[in-house]
C-alpha cells in the first residue's frame, strides 16, 4: 500500500508502491552494510583461526557494534574520502577502536561489495521462488478443476479446434515450471566471489600469510563456507565476473516472460467474456464509464513484465563491457538494474498471484462461442462420416466448402447465427438429417487428451516442483494495492 505521507523528493514505485517489504528489506541500506560488517567479521575470524594475530577481543567488539550504523557520520567521511567503503570502515571502526587495525585486513573494495550482492541475489531468487510456487500451486489447482470444460482453442487469436480450461492453464503452467528450475539452478549453483584481493591474484593474502599458498586457499573456502557458501569462484578479477548478474538477469526475465504471456491471454479472454481478473464488490473500472471492468491487474502484471525484460538487457551490456581486470563504469548501473530486476519480478509475482487465486470462469459464455464454431470445426468428421456411408469424398469436400463459406458470409456480414448444419442437412448428397449431425456434435470428442495430458502434467511436472519448493519456506502474507 502507498505510504501516506508525500514527500518532496522522487520515491521509488518499486519499493513505494509494488514490491513486498521482504524483497525491499532485502535490497535496503541496512541490510547491504550490515552484511558487510558480517563480511569483516567472517574474513578476521577466518584469518585468526589460520595464524594471524587476531584477538578475540578484537572479534568480540567487532560482534558487538554490527547495529546500529551511523549513516550521518558515514556519509560525512564519504564526503571527505569520495569512497564508500573506506567511509563505512572508518566510522565502524570508531565505535570498536580495539579492531580497527584488523578491519578489512588484505581485502579490496569487493570483497565486501561482491560478495554482498551475492549473498542478497541468492535470497531474492529464493524469495521469487516461494513467490512463484504459489502461483504454480494456484494454477495447478485450476487447471485441475477446470480439466475437462470444453473451449474454443485459438491460433492467431482465430478460433481453432477445441482445447479445455484446464489444459490452456496448463501451458502458462509449462513456462513458469521451467522458469522455476531456471531460478532454482540459479541459485543452488551460485558460487562465491570469496577472498581473491585486489586483481583476483590473492597477492596480499599470501604476504599476510607469508607465502603459504595453503592458507590462502583455505581461507578462500573457509570465508566461503562460513556465509553459506559450497563453491567459490576459481578465478576472479577484481569483481566477480559480471556474467553471473547476466544470468540472474536472463532468469527473472524468463519468468516475466512467462506472466506476461498468461497476463495478455487474461486480457483477451476477459474481452471475450469467458474468463476474467478478480473483480473487487466496490472496485472502480472507470472514471467516466461506470459499467466498465478493465483487466487492471493483469495490465499492472503486463507493465511490470515488460520494464523486467527490458532491463535484463543492462546486465548482458555490462557484463561485455568490463575491461581487463574490472572497469567502474559497472557501479551505478548495477545499482539501478540489479534491485530494479529482482523488485519488479517480486511485484510482478504479487500481483499474478492475486490473479491467479481469483480467476472468474463464465462457463456460459464459453458455451455460446463453441456453439457458434462448432459446426465449422465438425466439417471434417461429417465429411468422413457422409464417406463411410459411401459418398464421393472429393465431391462432399468441395460442396462443404461452399456451404462453409456461405455460412460464414452470412454470420459475418449479417450477423445471423451459424447455419452451416442446417445447409449440409439440406444437402441430399451427404444423407444426413439435423438431428445425425448434431449427434455428431460431442463436445467430448473434439477436446482430444486434453483433460487426460492435465492430470498427467500436474503429476509428473508441476507435483515434483511443488514438493521441492517446501524447502524454500512458506511465502509471508503481503498487503498491497493489487
Amino acid at each position: 500500500m502507498p505510504k501516506p505521507s508525500p514527500r518532496p523528493y522522487y520515491l521509488d514505485p518499486l519499493a513505494e508502491r509494488y514490491a513486498s517489504s521482504a524483497m525491499s528489506a532485502l535490497f535496503s541500506d541496512d541490510t547491504k552494510f550490515t552484511t558487510w560488517r558480517r563480511l569483516w567479521i567472517a574474513l578476521a575470524e577466518c584469518e585468526k583461526e589460520l595464524g594471524l594475530d587476531i584477538t578475540g577481543a578484537q572479534i568480540a567488539q567487532m560482534k558487538a557494534t554490527v547495529t546500529p550504523i551511523d549513516y550521518e557520520r558515514v556519509r560525512r567521511i564519504e564526503a571527505e574520502t569520495r569512497h564508500d567503503v573506506m567511509a563505512h570502515i572508518k566510522a565502524w571502526a570508531e565505535k570498536c577502536p580495539k579492531a580497527r587495525p584488523i578491519i578489512h585486513l588484505g581485502a579490496t573494495s569487493a570483497y565486501v561489495g561482491d560478495n554482498t550482492d551475492l549473498i542478497v541475489m541468492r535470497e531474492a531468487a529464493r524469495i521469487l521462488l516461494r513467490r512463484l510456487a504459489v502461483v504454480i500451486g494456484t494454477l495447478k489447482a485450476f487447471a485441475l478443476k477446470h480439466r475437462q470444460l470444453a473451449t474454443l482453442g485459438f491460433t492467431h487469436f482465430q478460433p481453432a479446434q477445441l482445447t479445455t480450461v484446464g489444459k490452456r492453464a496448463c501451458l502458462w503452467l509449462l513456462d513458469l515450471t521451467m522458469d522455476f528450475e531456471a531460478l532454482e539452478s540459479f541459485q543452488a549453483n551460485l558460487p562465491f566471489r570469496g577472498v581473491k584481493g585486489t586483481t583476483g591474484t590473492q597477492a596480499s593474502f599470501l604476504t599476510l600469510f607469508d607465502g603459504n599458498h595453503a592458507k590462502v586457499r583455505k581461507l578462500d573456502a573457509m570465508v566461503s563456507k562460513r556465509m553459506g557458501f559450497d563453491r567459490v569462484l576459481p578465478v576472479t578479477g577484481q569483481t566477480y565476473t559480471r556474467k553471473i548478474d547476466s544470468q540472474a538477469a536472463a532468469a527473472v526475465a524468463g519468468l516475466a516472460q512467462s506472466l506476461h504471456k498468461l497476463a495478455n491471454d487474461i486480457r483477451l479472454l476477459q474481452h471475450l467474456k469467458e474468463i476474467e481478473e478478480p473483480f473487487e464488490k466496490s472496485q472502480v473500472g472507470s472514471s467516466a464509464m461506470a459499467y466498465k471492468r478493465n483487466p487492471m491487474r493483469s495490465e499492472r502484471l503486463t507493465a511490470l513484465c515488460r520494464h523486467i525484460i527490458a532491463l535484463a538487457q543492462e546486465p548482458a551490456m555490462t557484463a561485455s563491457e568490463q575491461w581487463l581486470e574490472r572497469t567502474l563504469d559497472d557501479s551505478a548501473s548495477r545499482r539501478l538494474s540489479l534491485p530494479g530486476l529482482f523488485l519488479s519480478a517480486d511485484a510482478a509475482l504479487v500481483v499474478a498471484r492475486s490473479v491467479c487465486d481469483g480467476l472468474v470462469v463464465n462457463p456460459a459464455m464459453i458455451e455460446r462461442h463453441i456453439r457458434e464454431e462448432l459446426p465449422f470445426m465438425a466439417t471434417e468428421t461429417v465429411l468422413m462420416e457422409a464417406v463411410r456411408k459411401g459418398g464421393d469424398r472429393q465431391d462432399l469436400h468441395e460442396r462443404i466448402r461452399r456451404h462453409a463459406v456461405a455460412a460464414g458470409s452470412r454470420v459475418k456480414q449479417q450477423g445471423a447465427e451459424n447455419d452451416l448444419l442446417e445447409r449440409i442437412a439440406a444437402d441430399k448428397a451427404f444423407g444426413m438429417d439435423r438431428t445425425r449431425l448434431h449427434a455428431l456434435l460431442n463436445v467430448r470428442e473434439f477436446v482430444g487428451r486434453a483433460p487426460e495430458q492435465v492430470l498427467e502434467f500436474v503429476k509428473g511436472t508441476v507435483d515434483p516442483i511443488l514438493a521441492r519448493a517446501r524447502a524454500y519456506g512458506p511465502v509471508e502474507d503481503v498487503h498491497l494495492l493489487v
